[in-house]
């Protein structure tokens, strides 16, 4: 069976709309944290110029799996094995690199490794685009935000809303400087960084 995601069926089109546009020069994405394997198959889809590259922990894969194999999409490739843990990421390097509501899942340590491994995948003058909720100035920019945070730190205490100077300022450490920052549905941003050239 399929896993879904109801956060996904909801932000598929929004992001869509920003991905057609900040990706439409780019040919590799690699996409962290494919989740159920939902976005990979929408946006590989509606994307068909690019290869959408899927990775997962390796327990989340026959789910992915399962949507690749309904979908069929020569474009959108089996999950790699990644965990932000991992001490070296056995990839290739990709001129776009995508990812959607992982950095308040995952402790901030595994944050900083996640941007150490994505500095080390991405080619130079390369796209990097994270959605997800951030706070600013350490102020939660939604009633709804602060209760989400409330419910992660509930289920673990390392997680929580991140705050985008923190976040900023971590890609800046590893050459990734920021283009926009997109206002989105739902309380959401999508940040786009560009690795330096």
């Amino acid at each position: 069976m399929k896993p879904f995601a109801e956060s996904c069926e909801i932000n598929k089109h929004p992001i869509l709309d920003v991905l057609e546009r900040v990706f439409a020069g780019r040919r590799r994405v690699l996409e962290v944290a494919s989740g159920t394997g939902q976005h990979a198959v929408h946006f590989g889809r509606h994307l068909s110029h690019l290869s959408w590259q899927t990775s997962e922990l390796r327990k989340n894969h026959d789910g992915i799996n399962a949507w690749l194999d309904e979908a069929e999409l020569p474009n959108v490739l089996p999950p790699l094995a990644l965990d932000a843990d991992d001490e070296i990421w056995p990839v290739a390097t990709y001129d776009a690199i995508f990812n959607a509501n992982t950095l308040h899942i995952v402790s901030w340590p595994q944050v900083e490794a996640l941007f150490a491994h994505i500095a080390r995948a991405i080619e130079p003058g390369g796209c990097v685009c994270f959605y997800g909720p951030y706070n600013y100035g350490g102020k939660f920019t939604s009633e709804s935000n602060a209760r989400f945070d409330a419910w992660l730190k509930s289920r673990d205490p390392k997680s929580g809303v991140r705050d985008f100077e923190e976040v900023n300022r971590l890609a800046s450490i590893h050459g990734l400087y920021l283009s926009e920052d997109i206002e989105m549905p739902i309380n959401n941003r999508t940040l786009v960084w560009h690795a330096k050239g």
